[in-house]
């Protein structure tokens, strides 16, 4: 009797899973079962790369209303009555280096201060709305930044770092704590009007190194197709189809390349993409909003640019009540006076027309967000955070400008636990230097992050040898200015 044969083969995975495709049904429910137990166990949603946040978050959510530019902290949130005594006069200290030198002498505030609210924080006469939610902000009074042009300025007040390839803070938070609605992204940029990336492009809203679905996503918001090329034109049924097929493809591919996160990654952005279809349109539709509250954020001002950033903040508040975890707001152009399309802010001359103007565009619509969520229970889990890239000099540029001031200036926080009403730091005399409890950008981040129960130097992922991190390694949490 001859010995069997022993015939070896060599088979692929692919046809491994073609041959055991009788078995396919309890492998799925196997699959599905181990998910479901998976999603009951972490403290997060399953695209969080942190499996629970390391101590208990006070909100949920991040607003950032970022001033492009540059706003003059002395004609906004720090009235320094000196400027208005020695007005005219040569600056009595040593004047730094500034980024076109042409520095004139002291320069009063063309605006009036006045204290508002309970706890009496001088509010400029440019902020009449923002004014009136005083008690729910904490102005910082003292930050600083080591650079002093606009795009360093954007990308280090965005990501940490001066220079693009890094990720925005937008991206750390949406790659440590994801997204609550999977049908959205985690991180979002809403733009309206004439409305265009600060100096620096959108690389500002980059995932840097990070996973690519954390990249952020631009949404403009008062355009019948808010992201290009997002609805298909084809039936529903067929695009059902060609969908299907495509998840299939995309997980065989990524299953021969054994689960690479970069391929990972860009099949997540495309099914995101998909679930978007819908869940885009349903959240910019304002048709099932009040027209009080419409009226409330300017929607109806015949100031374009108002109504235009009014849409942005609306929508702001609809996208925090679906999940959002990070959404950045964008200044439009104004015509009288601004900086430019990238840069409205940026005043070096005629900044009483120019800072009038931007305050007209946003003062409205950011006092009824802030309004808008508290009434709905929202603000305490929402963190907005109010800053532009630096502030501007005692002195003039020219006749009636200023020019741009990295050594104080001054940002403000509402919500999300942060203790409304207070004051942190101070500028000295003139505004020109920080004298008092110095603040930098890490820390301001380390803040943020901290009351989303994330420790900043625990949020960290392995690029080019580091464990890189939003605050580099810097950083400390402003605790003065938390409830």
């Amino acid at each position: 009797m001859k010995t069997p044969r022993v015939v070896t083969e060599c088979i692929s995975r692919r046809q491994m899973l073609a041959r055991g495709s009788t078995g396919f049904g309890a492998l799925a429910l196997a699959g599905l079962l181990a998910e479901h137990s998976r999603t009951h166990a972490r403290s997060l949603p399953e695209d969080a790369s942190l499996e629970q946040t390391h101590h208990a978050p006070r909100a949920k959510h991040v607003i950032f209303c970022f001033m492009s530019g540059g706003v003059s902290h002395i004609d906004t949130f720090d009235p320094k009555p000196r400027l208005a005594r020695d007005h005219g006069k040569p600056m009595p200290v040593k004047v730094e280096r500034t980024q076109f030198n042409n520095n004139g002498n002291i320069m009063a505030s063309p605006f009036s201060f006045a204290p508002a609210g309970e706890s009496g924080i001088p509010v400029s006469s440019i902020f009449p709305h923002v004014a009136k939610v005083a008690d729910e902000l904490a102005v910082i009074r003292s930050m600083t930044t080591p650079v002093n042009e606009h795009a360093q300025g954007n990308f280090f007040m965005h990501s940490g770092f001066p220079f693009m390839g890094y990720p925005s803070a937008g991206a750390w938070i949406a790659y440590g704590l994801g997204t609550e609605n999977s049908d959205l992204p985690g991180y979002v940029v809403l733009q309206s009007g004439d409305a265009v990336p600060p100096h620096g492009g959108v690389s500002l809203f980059s995932n840097g190194f990070l996973p690519a679905h954390h990249q952020g996503s631009i949404m403009k918001v008062d355009r019948p197709e808010p992201i290009p090329h997002l609805q298909s034109e084809d039936p529903a049924t067929t695009q059902a189809r060609r969908l299907a097929f495509i998840h299939r493809m995309d997980r065989s591919v990524l299953a021969a390349t054994e689960n690479d996160a970069q391929i990972e990654a860009a099949i997540r952005n495309l099914e995101t993409a998909a679930r978007m279809q819908t869940a885009v349109p349903e959240v910019c539709d304002l048709s099932g909003e009040t027209r009080h509250t419409k009226q409330m954020y300017g929607l109806d001002s015949p100031h374009t640019q108002q109504a235009a950033y009014a849409r942005q903040c609306l929508l702001a508040r609809r996208l925090v009540e679906r999940g959002v975890r990070f959404i950045e707001l964008s200044c439009l152009t104004q015509q009288i006076g601004a900086g430019g399309a990238a840069n409205p802010w940026d005043q070096h001359g005629d900044l009483e027309k120019g800072h009038a103007a931007m305050a007209l565009q946003v003062d409205q619509p950011i006092g009824a967000l802030i309004t808008d969520l508290r009434k709905r229970g929202l603000l305490d889990e929402t963190l907005i955070v109010w800053a532009g890239e630096f502030g501007r000099t005692p002195f003039s540029q020219g006749s009636n400008g200023r020019d741009h001031n990295p050594f104080g200036f001054s940002v403000w926080l509402a919500g999300g636990g942060v203790k409304g009403g207070s004051i942190l730091g101070a500028t000295d005399e003139f505004g020109y230097h920080v004298v008092e409890k110095p603040c930098t950008v890490y820390d301001m981040w380390a803040t943020v992050l901290h009351q989303l129960g994330i420790h900043h130097e625990r949020l960290t992922y392995r690029y080019s040898g580091r464990d890189v991190r939003l605050t580099d390694v810097h950083g400390h949490v402003l605790r003065e200015i938390l409830a």
